[in-house]
């Protein structure tokens, strides 16, 4: 008999059996007496025990009854019979129900003995699928597992599946019994899926189903504590009603390929942390001898800062223990995006074949610590170098910090040199000897001042404070002098070698811009000698220096530097406050305005027939054009500027226009 009968068969906890003595046979009902002594020689239970002794089937139990009341026996009797079937039934049933139980039983224990001798994930979960199956009677069994990348679930296990579109399923969150069930984390159960409307059906799904010809499917839930990681399914192509007892077996096994997929990502976190760890080993089996290193650099760099090394002491250390050439350069003199590079992430940066790392203090750079020739750097090693770059930056600070008070002495020795001119100069020579600086030899005055945009007054002051602070570091380094005045700094630097009054002007500019990393304009006076016998010749340079610097304000060159030699006569002529575009504007405005709107060249030749001792014939060859070429240009001239404009008077102040023209453009610089 089919199961669905026998259950339906079997009474209900509920239902009484009536009483029953040992033997099985109970009272009749209306208090009628029991079977006869000849009737009862064999008790009602006897057949019944006999077909469960041999587990016969459900239907068999039904032929004693049947056989009593064919051999007209007594309506007690057959009583007895019916109830001593259904007792029988019941056994039988418990029976089934302990053997199905042992059957599960022993399947999760032969699956948890798996799960602990675990090797291959993928053979322990299809082992898990083919049991689940296997007792479950169904037509297929599957297991998906959700991917929190993609945000949905995927098929992993089939089992009993003929469908191609059907294993490759995937399924979003919410949608078909599945992706419901890792939504939720609930068990669902449906006993015809395309008739149920409790999911969401999608054209993907329902297509991998109808392919497959899925009718009844339970799914459950496969949780890592309170976390949904996939689904574990058994499903028939026919309608059927899944078992209480079944879904909670399912349940059970899909615990157990929880708990297998846990215990393979932990062996496999494992394993990686067992290579880890060799790696790690390897690492430090090969690295030993550049730690070592390492701590050998470190003994050095501390030894230096106790004795009080300095920074190429530091540099040779370093070159001794990385086996390479180890410098320390001044900022500007270091690969600019390197350079900054290396400040702002913290670590040296490989250039070329070099390696740059930045030596800074706050928001300033010091310099930096070039390794030459060493491409490919060990990362310990780079750190080595690191640590030297700090230990030099400190160094250069606690310097500076000691080098505070000879700043200021060396401020106070330029403010004598500018004010006090009556000064001894046997004592001016003395105290500038002590300061390691030569008054006899040629110097140069420098001019610097600030031309970034202030945010306030606040910062104005803070940025004042920097450049005097590397204006006096460079005049330290240079054996110069330096002191803060009028809202700039002034600067008294030797000229060494071949070196010229503007290459020292605009290498001063940017080497204080780098420093302080703001525009800084420098305007240098002519070299002076022997400054001590000329009492007056420092305040006048400075003077000159000032009006150069003027000039390269009011042309709009900020940030660069100059000397009067640049500007010849017209240093004279560029101080205090005065309208250079505008008299560039009213003397020669027209004719460059012709020229920008026309692409014409009257400007230039201008220049060239003023240069050219204003001789046609030698314009034109000078522009290398016809000489009638040369006087269609001066004629157009003549009607933009005026008839007299080759007049003494007008002559100059247009070829003074066109000299400030040319020097405040950039193209002309």
């Amino acid at each position: 008999m089919p199961r669905d009968h026998v259950q339906s068969a079997e009474p209900t906890a509920a239902e009484p059996l009536g009483p029953a003595g040992p033997s099985g046979a109970a009272a009749a009902p209306g208090g009628e007496a029991g079977p006869s002594s000849a009737e009862s020689a064999t008790g009602p239970e006897a057949p019944f025990l006999e077909l469960l002794a041999r587990g016969a089937s459900a239907d068999a139990y039904e032929q004693p009854v049947l056989a009593a009341r064919a051999q007209g026996r007594s309506a007690a009797r057959i009583a007895a019979l019916d109830r001593a079937k259904l007792l029988a039934l019941r056994v039988r049933s418990e029976l089934e129900g302990r053997r199905r139980r042992e059957a599960e039983l022993s399947a999760l224990f032969e699956t948890a003995h798996d799960l602990a001798g675990l090797r291959d994930l993928d053979a322990v979960l299809q082992a898990i699928v083919q049991r689940a199956r296997s007792l479950l009677g169904t037509d297929v069994a599957y297991l998906s597992l959700n991917d929190p990348v993609r945000g949905d679930t995927y098929m992993r296990v089939t089992e009993g599946s003929v469908a191609a579109r059907f294993q490759q399923l995937r399924l979003g969150m919410g949608e078909g019994l599945g992706g419901l069930v890792a939504q939720t984390a609930r068990p669902y159960v449906t006993d015809d899926y395309f008739e149920d409307e409790r999911f969401q059906h999608t054209s993907t799904i329902d297509t991998g189903v109808h392919d497959e010809g899925l009718v009844a499917i339970l799914g459950v839930p496969l949780m890592l504590g309170h976390t949904v990681i996939g689904v574990l399914y058994a499903a028939d192509r026919r309608a059927r009603v899944f078992e209480r007892e079944q879904i909670a077996l399912l349940g059970s096994f899909a615990a157990l390929a929880a708990a297998a997929i846990d215990t393979a990502n932990l062996l496999t976190e494992t394993r990686s942390a067992l290579a880890g760890l060799e790696r790690a080993n390897e690492i430090i089996r090969d690295r030993s001898g550049v730690i070592e290193r390492a701590s050998d650099v470190h003994d050095r760099l501390a030894e230096l800062v106790l004795r009080g090394g300095g920074v190429h002491d530091v540099a040779a250390a370093v070159s001794e223990v990385l086996e390479g050439t180890v410098e320390f350069t001044e900022a500007d003199a270091a690969p600019a995006k390197a350079l900054e590079a290396s400040r702002a992430e913290g670590h040296a940066v490989r250039h070329d074949e070099d390696w740059i790392a930045a030596v800074s203090a706050g928001g300033e750079l010091l310099g930096a610590l070039v390794l030459r020739g060493h491409p490919g750097l060990d990362p310990v090693d780079q750190r080595t170098l690191e640590r030297a770059a700090m230990v030099t930056s400190l160094l250069l600070l606690a310097r500076r910090s000691a080098a505070e008070a000879e700043h200021r002495v060396r401020g106070e020795l330029l403010d004598d040199l500018l004010d006090a001119r009556d000064r001894d100069p046997r004592l001016l020579r003395e105290r500038a000897s002590r300061l390691h600086a030569d008054l006899d030899a040629t110097h140069v005055v420098l001019a610097a001042r600030l031309d970034g945009p202030a945010a306030d007054a606040e910062h104005e002051a803070a940025a004042r404070r920097r450049l005097w602070s590397a204006a006096s570091h460079l005049a330290a380094t240079r054996r110069g002098l330096a002191a803060a005045r009028d809202g700039g700094t002034v600067l008294l630097l030797p000229l060494t070698g071949g070196d010229t009054a503007t290459g020292l002007a605009r290498r001063t500019a940017r080497q204080l811009g780098t420093a302080v990393h703001e525009a800084v304009t420098v305007g240098a006076s002519a070299p002076v000698e022997r400054l001590t016998a000329h009492p007056d010749a420092v305040a006048a340079a400075y003077a000159e220096g000032r009006r150069c610097l003027d000039a390269l304000r009011l042309l709009g060159r900020t940030g660069d530097g100059a000397a009067a030699e640049d500007f010849g006569f017209l240093g004279l002529l560029l101080a205090g406050d005065r309208d250079i575009a505008g008299f560039v504007e009213r003397t020669i405005g027209q004719v460059v305005d012709y020229d920008e709107r026309r692409g014409t060249d009257l400007v230039r030749t201008l220049d060239a027939y003023f240069a050219c001792g204003m001789s046609p014939a030698r314009t034109k060859d000078d522009l290398h054009v016809h000489v009638n070429t040369v006087a269609q240009r001066l004629d157009r001239v003549g009607r933009l500027l005026g008839e007299d404009w080759q007049s003494p008077a007008r002559a100059l102040e247009i070829q003074l226009a066109l000299r400030l023209h040319r020097l405040a453009s950039p193209a002309q610089r």
